[in-house]
């Protein structure tokens, strides 16, 4: 089943997303993943098979995973728990939302790098550095950094984010906040990247959103999906060139091919173009979960 919109719910529509809709259910809201998918921070009209269902069980796999580390805001996954009224839509939900408790979000997007790749590679090849930090000298596309960087960025409604220092977001959110929100991020990741190496995969870079939850901080929105992270394969890594990845970078790299100014519209996938990348998604949570989709 492929879900473009989420309009068969007889519910207002707090917010949507580049992917999910959020509905307000009071105490709580409701996060539906759709097949929607983007790049470049275009969306595109094709629907990617299975990908909403992807992105909504690997993230419930990783709020799950990580608990030890920092609270998270999920209440549950199972439709059947969801409030009255939501079991007609079970089987359009099921697989592809959470309920999740509400959280104050703090303005900022908790990035961390372990290898250059992006805008890092792109910032590297400019000035020498990463996030504003100095690296070494001579190194190449995909090298893994000396140390995971915590490298945040503002969290733009529209639009591109925009990558800033650890000091500007700390004239942000205030110091308190952003040494919990780089030491959480860099926990996170350590622990992460850590089991992905044992199931053959690399965690290049990844992305959280954090908010307080009655005052606790908490990780919220997604983790660890293949559209907030780039996965690599290791036994394919080798400095140097793009890797092999289990993410959407395999479409940026097939658009970067194309005629286009990376504004709207977007241009048509081709239905090759569709298979290879909804694969890339089912081949990333098979390999990290062990389970199929």
């Amino acid at each position: 089943m492929l879900i473009k919109d989420t309009s068969f719910i007889d519910k207002p529509l707090l917010a949507q997303g580049k992917v999910r809709n959020i509905y307000d259910l009071g105490d709580s809201l409701l996060l539906v993943v759709t097949d929607r998918i983007s790049a470049f921070d275009v969306i595109f009209d094709e629907l990617i098979p299975d990908k909403g269902r992807v992105l909504s069980s690997i993230s419930a796999f990783w709020f799950d995973f990580t608990k030890d580390v920092i609270p998270n805001h999920v209440i549950t996954t199972d439709v059947s728990k969801y409030p009255q009224g939501f079991d007609k839509y079970a089987a359009e939900l099921e697989g592809r939302s959470m309920l999740v408790k509400k959280a104050q979000m703090l303005p900022a997007e908790c990035i961390v790098r372990g290898y250059l790749e992006g805008s890092a590679l792109k910032e590297y090849k400019a000035n020498g550095t990463v996030g504003g930090i100095k690296m070494p000298e001579g190194m190449v596309q995909g090298d893994k950094l000396p140390e995971p960087l915590f490298t945040p960025s503002t969290k733009a409604d529209e639009g591109h984010d925009i990558n800033i220092t650890y000091e500007q977001l700390v004239d942000l959110i205030g110091e308190e906040d952003a040494s919990a929100l780089r030491d959480a991020s860099l926990a996170l990741y350590k622990k992460v990247s850590e089991y992905a190496l044992t199931k053959g995969l690399i965690l290049a870079d990844t992305k959280f959103e954090f908010g307080k939850i009655d005052g606790v901080l908490s990780v919220c929105d997604e983790m660890f999906t293949p559209d907030s992270s780039r996965f690599w394969d290791a036994k394919d890594y080798q400095p140097g060139r793009a890797q092999k990845s289990f993410d959407k970078q395999f479409l940026r790299e097939w658009l970067e091919t194309l005629d286009w100014d990376k504004t709207y519209p977007a241009p048509h996938l081709p239905q090759e173009i569709i298979d290879k990348t909804a694969e890339k998604y089912r081949e990333c949570y098979r390999l990290l979960t062990g389970k199929e989709i």
